[in-house]
């Protein structure tokens, strides 16, 4: 049966994916800051399951998290970089170490996770990594500068990735939600903590305070986990795989506007060539 190793699963995404795979009778390490947060998901399933407290900022704890899943299970076979937090402020509010924070948990620890998980993947010449990024890795709205800037280093990182493994056996798989009826813009929503009056009516219309999305987003958790499973047991995974209709609609708004520009400036591009 195949393991995967889940990170971000006390709410949400993560948790939903977790008790999904688990009810599949398949192996699952489970992650969390916290690990009283998912010591349930492991009571529930103890023969399948493993519950691990992980700091994604904790290069060797990241490390020696693999090495215990592989220890326990023999190997991992899908990875899933879920864990993250958003990050509200306008660019001149960010704070420099909440920024810091920020990369670390959202693209750093990914990272690190990936090259721990990768030895096994490719000693098996199989094996599935998945990252979860966001709509707003393909565009981003005031106040999420930091946020969306996190999400496009993730996926220009996969992008590569998905060349140099994918001829090893290798899937890797991005996923990109919408608004997702989860906790991510409630507790574990950040912002900077002084705004700038300037940006009141940019950034700071969606500073938490001001944002009333939070219960109302269309996206339902449980519904994601099948979605994920299926495009991995496709035999023509995505690379990127948009989860709402949301997410439908804004990206191809997003990417019909840069098809527009381009061949708006098109004639103007070409001039930069060397003549003859």
């Amino acid at each position: 049966m195949p393991t995967w190793f889940i990170t971000g699963c006390s709410t949400g995404l993560g948790r939903a994916l977790a008790e999904a795979v688990l009810e599949r009778g398949w192996n699952a390490v489970v992650t969390a800051r916290s690990v009283t947060k998912v010591q349930d998901l492991a009571a529930a399933h103890p023969e399948s399951a493993l519950a691990l407290a992980l700091d994604l900022s904790d290069t060797v704890g990241v490390a020696q998290a693999i090495k215990q899943a592989e220890d326990r299970f023999g190997g991992v076979d899908v990875l899933v970089n879920n864990a993250g937090h958003g990050y509200r402020a306008a660019v001149e509010e960010g704070d420099d170490t909440e920024v810091g924070e920020l990369f670390a948990t959202n693209f750093f620890g990914p990272v690190a996770l990936i090259k721990a998980a990768l030895p096994g993947m490719r000693a098996r010449r199989s094996g599935a990594i998945v990252n979860v990024s966001s709509i707003a890795g393909q565009y981003s709205s005031p106040g999420s500068g930091y946020y969306s800037a996190t999400k496009f280093a993730l996926e220009g990182m996969s992008d590569a990735l998905s060349k140099e493994v994918g001829p090893l056996g290798i899937k890797v798989l991005v996923v990109e939600p919408g608004a997702f009826r989860t906790d991510f813009a409630g507790r574990s929503l950040q912002q900077s903590r002084t705004p700038i009056e300037d940006y009141a009516g940019t950034a700071g219309l969606r500073r938490k305070e001001n944002d009333t999305t939070h219960g109302h987003q269309p996206g339902d958790p449980s519904k994601a986990p099948q979605v994920i499973i299926d495009a991995l047991e496709a035999g023509n995974t995505p690379f990127r795989l948009l989860l709402g209709s949301d997410a439908v609609t804004v990206v191809r708004e997003e990417l019909t506007a840069r098809r527009h520009e381009v061949d708006a400036w098109e004639a103007v591009s070409r001039t930069t060539d060397f003549a003859g």
